[in-house]
């Protein structure tokens, strides 16, 4: 209704449309009460009066602010109706591309008959481990969520699945087991998961088929339950079903077809192992080709059958179980291929020679003459005598189908009982998650037995559902210490009771079977009579064949034909005794247990809401709608022991079209599946729910500076919301949140959005003065400047009129007077270059008599020193040849005294055994000396291998090899968790490795060596394999090493990069659901924040350096650690939309520059670690870039290179305004941009693998270390080493 401030003008209404169902107006006239209409104007323009009733006036709904529309969950809209949940679904569904939406406690999932790449393991394990408000909507935060609350609560869970055919029920159900199976591995080797997987082709090819409204609908209800060990890994499963459509064995309607099993078959006839079965194609069998539709688009039956066989293998069911299968299935094709001929009067006749009898006894192995009798022949049982009479060919015919249904029925439940054996393994169940996939609310334009039974289903899960709902509101008051009032909300007990009570539709149905002359129009007249004073029961006015019953979704009408049939599910006792007779013992075993009663398992008492009617003879049996009462009071018990999740499947059009949406069909689904019964029951009380430090963000502009400075913040909301908000009925104080009524958020919406216009407003205006004062001051200037000018031209031109005349004067004198000072230049110049010349000529005569004279004595000289030089070189000669046998000796005498100083492990014992593994796990990380001499460990060891290499003992050399790996081996797997431990013998295993290298004697390792180094190199063993198996075992190391540091570093990133707001006055915050995000940190504990993840890698950086860990490790490391962190960040966006914003687009790129920072102050500016953030550096750029025209669309597909096609299309539909400051993505750009990206390549992997390790090197680094000079420390308490 329209009230308060609301009640003005330019505010946007929902009016009924018969098109759209709900259709946008804005008000153009105020409304008071006592106006009969209501002035709008629709979208296209056109005004529109709504007319009011004055005695009961109902106004039209409220539309929300933009602000609020595409959100995750669709109890944090602030007005909660029918439109307002329709608008939010299209805007997601096609606006958005986004098919997962919460509405409370339920997934809302539209079908968006697309393949989407939002289901690989990386997405998986992206939401393990997540609650279930933290990441967008999607079927694997449901599992998670229940496969979270079974191992924390220790209860049972179920997952209910539910929608009409076509929806994407049984998609849903299996994503949601193949997500319990990847995060529960068994770790057995009978690979239990995969078996429950496996189970899902069987089941789909054995009981779904194709309809008008889904190419692989589920002919069945299946509910699963998957058991969990006391560790909660998949140890079993188990398979309930319910309600098989039986009829479509032998019927199915146009452009339907039978189940897949058959079709399967047919395109594998040829093949040998179903040569035996004489089948053909699909078209030439009457129960596969009488609707006229064999085949479906792009489905491969013949592909489809070698799946079925492998998972049947994969199952354990053996090969003659499989082929006895088929056999069944075979002979039932060939029983529907009978003729049955009219023999006149009311005889049928079947011929012995009838091919397909032929095969179908031989298949079977039963008597063909006998068939051939009671398919066309009744015994009767009187008191006194059993007559044997003829029935006319359409009862007979009716008879062969009965007998085709009853069988595939024996076989299908066969077949769930094989499969239920091969998913149990030995263990006992501690616990199990139940995902049921059921049928939903049904009605057609011909409604029968079929959709009676599931639409009573659906009552009971609806009616279970109602009460959990009121049940979890109720615990949130309470939780919240908020007085609890009593909620009206739809109750369908009296539906139920209509159907299942005494004197019901069930009981009258079952008691009209009893009669052997029972028929539909008889059952008919009684509900007429005993029912209709049920207001839920009513007699169509122009039919007397039907009934109507108002369920909670809908008024549907049945049509009683084939209620008594399909209910007693009858068939003659002579043809059971001819299947039991078969001599094919897997045929005969079906129907010699049939008259044993079914027991429940699982030890739950099921009792009947009536007393039951004891049959009086055998052909007296259950009847189908009893059995289905049983096994659905069955289910609803396990239900209630358990803990419910539920998904409702939405169909979003019958073409089938991909992201069409159509509203008529959607909220027909909507009321049908309980989503607008969630919303009733919350929109009743206080839907809309914000923690204190939420609204405190958002809403602190809406404060007094008063208000502001107390220093409680919950009391300052208190505060505010008392101010803001007049009437205390429209809200209530919790412990931890506040409640407010539907329409309140809107409320404060608007006057945030106000607060912030009239702000924009005060700045555009001093902007604008600000601009117009400094263009009037610029303008003055210049127009004085111009002033200026002109008047000086007036000054200079009258000027120089006077002084040219003055000019000419002293022009005239000053060239004479420069014309004779060139001429006395000129003289004297010539002279003095005169003198100059003669001088230079006797100078040149003088210094060549000189250079004669002094070439003579330079001969004489010259000739004297030659002389002397062959002397002295001969006495050289001599000199070195007495001194080189002198240096030899002494040369051996200095090679022995190096050798002593050597240290070595051979004084440990009296017997000089080799060095033991000890020496490893002596050597402390946080010793004082390893600290300051990085690699000291590894040059110890290093030590002890040259002197085993000096001593010539391989058998030494190699013990003491092993031993070093041996230890360093046991340590790592003492301390695999300990960074402090990793990064130590990483560092000294790679400089070990280093050191064999560069003392190995091989040339390339050695050319920056000294001559005192190369005295350190190994003389008689080549350790270069063992060099390999040091490589490999530093890899292992390496590895376990960046395992501990992304554990602990990983928590910290989403929190710190993306949550925390480091900017001031950034707020990326909106009105949360009722699945509130939870916190980051423990409650008291401190955030984490992007000053955590920096001190953090600093800790990492420190401890590496410290460790003299080889640089170029250091930087690989450092880059794994930068990939983690950008690949957590960009998956995060891209599972989830309130993140996808322009604001957060600037917290990321400030995060990203504080990560650069880092990285300068570390000296890593060089290494490649920042082309690991391009991904998220693109992404946040994405967010903030202009997205609305041609140009900003080329421009994101020449940007975004580090980002596919999938990636990008993601962000852009994912892409939430914060504030009305902010627009939308319209599809029209998203599909600019998919045109532009055409031809990019690259993957079409949504997520990015935060488990990929880059390829680690180890670059050779020599050492300058002088390995005599090393002295060992007593400090390390390596008293068994000795220097020699």
């Amino acid at each position: 209704s329209l009230s308060g401030e609301l009640q003005s003008n330019c505010r946007i209404v929902w009016v009924p449309d018969p098109k759209h169902v709900w259709k946008s107006a804005e008000i153009i006239r105020d409304f008071h009460l006592g106006n009969s209409v209501l002035d709008l104007r629709l979208e296209d323009g056109t005004e529109y009066q709504f007319k009011v009733d004055l005695e009961s006036p109902l106004l039209p709904h409220l539309r929300n602010p933009d602000i609020l529309v595409g959100e995750n969950d669709l109890t944090a809209l602030s007005y909660l109706h029918e439109p307002a949940v329709l608008h939010n679904l299209r805007v997601r569904f096609v606006e958005s591309k986004i098919i997962y939406t919460y509405c409370g406690i339920i997934l809302v999932a539209v079908n968006p008959y697309k393949q989407l790449h939002i289901y690989g393991d990386a997405v998986i394990q992206a939401y393990s481990g997540q609650n279930m408000g933290d990441m967008d909507p999607h079927i694997f935060a449901v599992a998670e969520e229940a496969y979270k609350q079974m191992a924390r609560n220790r209860k049972n869970q179920s997952i209910i699945v539910s929608g009409e055919s076509g929806a994407g029920k049984t998609v849903s159900a299996r994503y949601a087991m193949r997500y319990f199976a990847v995060v529960s591995k068994s770790g057995s080797k009978t690979r239990v998961e995969d078996k429950v997987l496996a189970s899902n082709p069987i089941t789909e090819a054995i009981g779904n088929a194709k309809t008008t409204r889904n190419y692989n609908s589920s002919r069945f209800g299946k509910y699963t339950e998957i058991s969990f060990d006391k560790q909660y890994r998949i140890i079993g499963a188990n398979m309930r079903t319910y309600l098989l459509e039986k009829s479509r064995v032998v019927f199915q309607a146009e452009n339907e077809r039978n189940y897949h099993i058959f079709y399967q078959m047919c395109a594998c006839a040829e093949l040998p192992e179903f040569q035996t079965l004489r089948l053909s194609s699909a078209d030439k069998f009457q129960y596969t080709s009488m609707s006229g539709e064999i085949g479906i688009e792009g489905v491969d039956d013949r592909r489809d059958m070698e799946e079925t066989r492998k998972t049947f293998s994969l199952l354990g069911l053996t090969d003659e179980f499989q082929s006895d299968v088929f056999r069944v299935l075979a002979a039932i094709l060939h029983l529907g291929n009978v003729q049955i001929k009219a023999a006149g009067g009311e005889h049928s006749s079947v011929p012995s020679s009838d091919p397909h009898l032929v095969v179908f006894c031989d298949l079977l192995h039963v008597s063909a003459p006998e068939l051939c009798r009671w398919l066309c022949n009744r015994r009767m049982v009187l008191v006194m005598e059993t007559v044997v009479m003829p029935v006319p060919p359409e009862r007979a015919t009716s008879a062969r189908d009965a007998l085709a249904k009853q069988v595939y029925a024996k076989l299908f439940d066969c077949v769930i009982q094989k499969i239920n054996a091969a998913l149990k393994v030995p263990g006992i169940q501690h616990a199990f998650v139940g995902v049921l996939d059921i049928y939903g609310f049904e009605t057609f334009d011909t409604n029968s037995f079929e959709q009676f039974c599931i639409n009573y289903a659906n009552e009971k899960l609806q009616q279970q559902f109602n009460l959990h709902v009121f049940k979890l509101e109720q615990e949130e008051y309470m939780k919240e210490d908020i007085p609890w009032t009593l909620i009206d909300f739809y109750d369908n007990q009296p539906v139920i009771d209509l159907i299942e009570a005494k004197m019901g539709i069930l009981d009258l149905l079952d008691e009209e079977c009893l009669f052997p002359q029972g028929t539909d129009q008889n059952w008919l007249q009684k509900l007429y009579n005993y029912l209709h004073d049920n207001p839920l029961f009513e007699k169509p006015r122009m039919s007397n064949e039907a009934f109507m019953i108002q369920h909670f979704a809908d008024k549907v009408e049945y049509q009683s034909k084939g209620f008594l049939e399909k209910n007693r599910d009858a068939l003659y006792e002579d043809l059971l005794e001819i299947m039991r007779a078969s001599k094919f013992e897997f045929l005969a075993n079906f129907f010699h247990e049939e008259a044993q009663s079914i027991k429940p398992t699982k030890g739950f008492q099921v009792k009947s809401a009536r007393p039951g009617v004891k049959p009086a003879n055998k052909e007296l049996r259950t009847t189908v709608g009893d059995k289905f009462r049983s096994s659905l009071y069955l289910l609803m018990e396990t239900l209630n022991a358990t803990t419910p999740h539920y998904v409702r499947c939405i169909k979003p059009n019958d073409e089938k079209l991909p992201f069409e949406y159509d509203s008529r069909r959607v909220v027909q689904q909507l009321r049908a599946c309980g989503v607008l019964e969630t919303i009733h029951i919350s929109a009743q009380s206080y839907p809309s729910r914000w923690t204190y430090i939420e609204f405190y963000n958002r809403y602190s502009i809406l404060m007094t500076p008063m208000e502001l400075t107390v220093k409680d913040k919950q009391q300052a909301c208190k505060t505010a919301v008392q101010r803001i908000i007049q009437d205390s009925n429209q809200y209530k104080f919790g412990r931890t949140k506040i409640f407010f009524r539907a329409g309140q958020v809107a409320y404060l919406e608007k006057l945030r959005l106000d607060r912030l216009r009239g702000a924009c407003v005060i700045l555009q205006k001093h902007v604008r003065g600000w601009s117009q004062r400094r263009w009037y001051l610029r303008t003055r200037e210049a127009v004085i400047v111009l002033q200026q000018y002109v008047r000086g031209q007036r000054q200079i031109r009258a000027a120089a009129i006077k002084h040219g005349w003055a000019a000419l004067v002293l022009q005239r004198h000053w060239r004479g007077y420069r014309m004779r000072q060139i001429y006395l230049l000129v003289r004297l110049s010539t002279v003095t270059i005169q003198a100059f010349t003669r001088g230079w000529i006797a100078r040149r005569r003088y210094k060549k008599m000189v250079e004669v004279q002094k070439a003579l004595v330079l001969q004489k000289y010259a000739r004297a020193w030659l002389a002397r030089r062959r002397f002295q070189t001969m006495r050289r000669l001599v000199i070195n040849v007495q001194l080189s046998f002198r240096v030899q000796n002494l040369r051996k005498k200095i090679e022995d005294q190096v050798r002593g100083m050597l240290l070595t492990s051979d004084l440990l014992t009296p017997e000089r055994r080799v060095v033991n593994p000890c020496l490893c796990s002596d050597l402390k990380p946080r010793g004082v000396v390893v600290n300051m001499i990085p690699g000291l460990a590894a040059y110890i060891i290093y030590m002890c291998i040259r002197h085993s290499d000096y001593l010539n003992d391989g058998t030494k050399l190699k013990s003491l090899m092993n031993g070093v790996i041996t230890g360093v081996k046991a340590v790592i797997k003492d301390h695999q968790k300990d960074f402090e431990t990793l990064s130590f013998w990483l560092s000294n295993t790679n400089h070990l490795i280093n050191c064999l290298k560069q003392y190995s004697g091989e040339e390339e390792f050695m050319k920056q060596n000294t001559p005192r180094q190369n005295n350190n190199c190994l003389k008689n063993f080549d350790l270069s394999e063992h060099r390999q198996i040091l490589s490999d075992l530093a890899i292992h190391i390496y590895h376990r090493f960046l395992t501990v540091m992304e554990k602990t570093l990983t928590p910290m990133i989403v929190p710190g990069m993306l949550e925390h707001e480091s900017l001031q006055g950034v707020f990326s915050m909106k009105p949360p659901g009722f699945r509130q995000r939870s916190a980051s940190a423990p409650p008291g504990a401190e955030a984490h924040t992007i000053t955590s993840v920096l001190q953090m890698l600093s800790s990492f950086h420190g401890t590496m350096t410290q460790h003299g860990m080889e640089a170029g490790l250091l930087r690989q490391a450092v880059k794994q650690l930068f990939f983690l962190t950008g690949a957590v960040t960009l998956n995060n966006i891209l599972l989830r939309k309130d993140l996808c914003s322009c604001r957060k687009g600037m917290q990321i790129r400030c995060n990203i520059s504080y990560l650069e920072e880092w990285l300068k102050e570390q000296g890593l500016g060089a290494s490649s670690a920042m082309d690991t953030l391009k991904p998220l550096s693109q992404a946040a750029w994405l967010l903030q870039v202009n997205k609305s025209t041609d140009e900003d669309a080329k421009d994101i597909a020449d940007n975004c290179t580090e980002l596919n096609p999938v990636q990008i299309i993601k962000i852009l539909n994912s892409y939430t305004p914060i504030d009305a400051f902010e627009k939308r993505v319209t599809s029209s750009f998203v599909r600019k941009v998919q045109a532009q990206l055409q031809d990019h390549e690259g993957s079409n992997q949504l997520m990015l693998d935060t488990q990929y390790r880059f390829q680690v090197t180890f670059p050779f680094c020599p050492s300058p270390q002088a390995l005599e000079l090393l002295q060992v420390p007593s400090s390390l308490h390596l008293g068994f080493l000795t220097r020699l």
